[in-house]
């Protein structure tokens, strides 16, 4: 539903103002969280007065003794510790990007999609250390009718396909192609977009049987399926064809969410961003899309509040680039998950454990336990009693280093 961005041109301007001053990062220091209040994120107890000590990268424990000696120690002073958010839907294009996700506590992102594989040289430059931000699970480009003009700048052999191809074996070599260099995810698009004027976001694009061809492809490879499905054929589709998660979902039917709950089709409706496109500023700015977002808004939340009684699996993303005029953020969606009739736990486990089950990494990330990796998030307030807390990080961590660290303002 993003408008994608100038791949290329974005990331080189990232580099170009983060490389100069930016080496590979060294170890992570041991560290020492203490005066914590963690939040189980499983349960919804805190525990108060707590010790967490990170070390090599990983949640090394979770108690109530002293710091050990020599250890970097970051008194909490009683603030509120939760897992960092994992934002299911990004458009994310460069490293200043990635900056500002992770300033807004985000120490995962799941990309949906971007040309010139961007987010897999993302992902790679975090990985290595190199870079800050948070850790990417790259896409690729978008397997639908009509591929992004920059494919071919990237596969030009596949020029054939220019002009939108149709049929299983132009699925078959953009599904490829995207494998070829080493993505995560696949990302299709079952309709049309809802953030383009000249679209319908409620015509099918795609066939159950060609999406089921898509889905096979992938899975040969191991590789899961995210589906942006807004009208309620294409998302039926998608699901019975086997993706793992419904994308947007606005028109999502009672048999349709009835079937993701029996199936485990994980639902990532990006509520936040309908409200972009319902208001002035942000991504859109646009008054036939600001229609087009005050007529949605109302049947999307009736979707997730459906979704929700039935049991299907809610996650959370914030389908933007976190740009210079995004106002969308995980943290918002989570905001507007509780709008929608999830309690403020329901809502941060959309952000946390649950994004981690979607992804398949729930043994790495998700909680403030033992044996996770240390990707952290402090606030201010319980986030239980007011789940706009997570809108204002004061402290983030990322595979065990600081990334942001507001927690002393005070002059020496």
């Amino acid at each position: 539903m993003r408008l994608l961005l100038a791949c290329a041109v974005a990331v080189l301007g990232g580099l170009a103002s983060l490389s100069a001053h930016r080496a590979p990062a060294q170890p992570q220091a041991t560290i020492a969280l203490t005066n914590a209040s963690v939040v189980n994120v499983r349960t919804g107890a805190i525990a108060r007065g707590a010790t967490v000590i990170l070390r090599g990268g990983i949640i090394d424990s979770v108690g109530s003794g002293a710091a050990p000696a020599g250890t970097r120690v970051i008194d909490l002073k009683g603030r509120y510790l939760v897992p960092g958010l994992i934002d299911a839907h990004v458009h994310i294009t460069s490293l200043l990007q990635m900056r500002a996700a992770l300033d807004s506590g985000v120490t995962t992102v799941r990309s949906a999609g971007v040309s010139h594989f961007a987010d897999v040289g993302l992902r790679e430059l975090v990985r290595k250390g190199f870079a800050p931000g948070p850790d990417m699970i790259a896409t690729g480009y978008h397997v639908r009718p009509g591929v992004a003009a920059e494919f071919f700048l990237d596969f030009p052999d596949e020029g054939g396909l220019m002009g939108g191809a149709p049929g299983a074996d132009a699925i078959r070599r953009v599904v490829r192609a995207n494998l070829s260099r080493g993505v995560d995810w696949i990302k299709t698009n079952a309709t049309e977009r809802a953030g383009t004027p000249d679209t319908d976001p409620r015509r099918q694009l795609y066939s159950q049987e060609e999406l089921r061809i898509l889905v096979v492809e992938a899975a040969a490879k191991n590789i899961p399926v995210m589906a942006h499905a807004h009208g309620a054929e294409g998302a039926d589709a998608a699901v019975r064809a086997g993706v793992r998660s419904i994308e947007h979902g606005t028109y999502l039917s009672d048999e349709t969410l009835q079937l993701m709950a029996k199936q485990g089709t994980f639902f990532d409706p990006t509520v936040d961003i309908v409200n972009d496109l319902a208001e002035a500023g942000g991504d859109y700015d646009n008054a036939g899309l600001k229609r087009r977002g005050e007529m949605m808004r109302p049947i999307l939340h009736a979707a997730v509040q459906r979704a929700h009684k039935f049991g299907v699996k809610i996650v959370a993303g914030s389908d933007t680039g976190y740009g210079p005029s995004s106002i969308a953020r995980v943290s918002r969606e989570a905001v507007m998950l509780t709008a929608a009739g999830l309690t403020a736990l329901q809502a941060l486990q959309a952000a946390t454990l649950t994004n981690a089950e979607m992804l398949r990494l729930e043994k790495r990330i998700g909680a403030v336990e033992p044996g996770l990796e240390a990707d952290l998030l402090v606030v201010d307030g319980n986030p239980l009693d007011n789940i706009r807390a997570l809108l204002d990080p004061v402290l983030v961590i990322s595979n065990g280093r600081v990334g942001l660290d507001r927690l002393n303002f005070g002059k020496p």
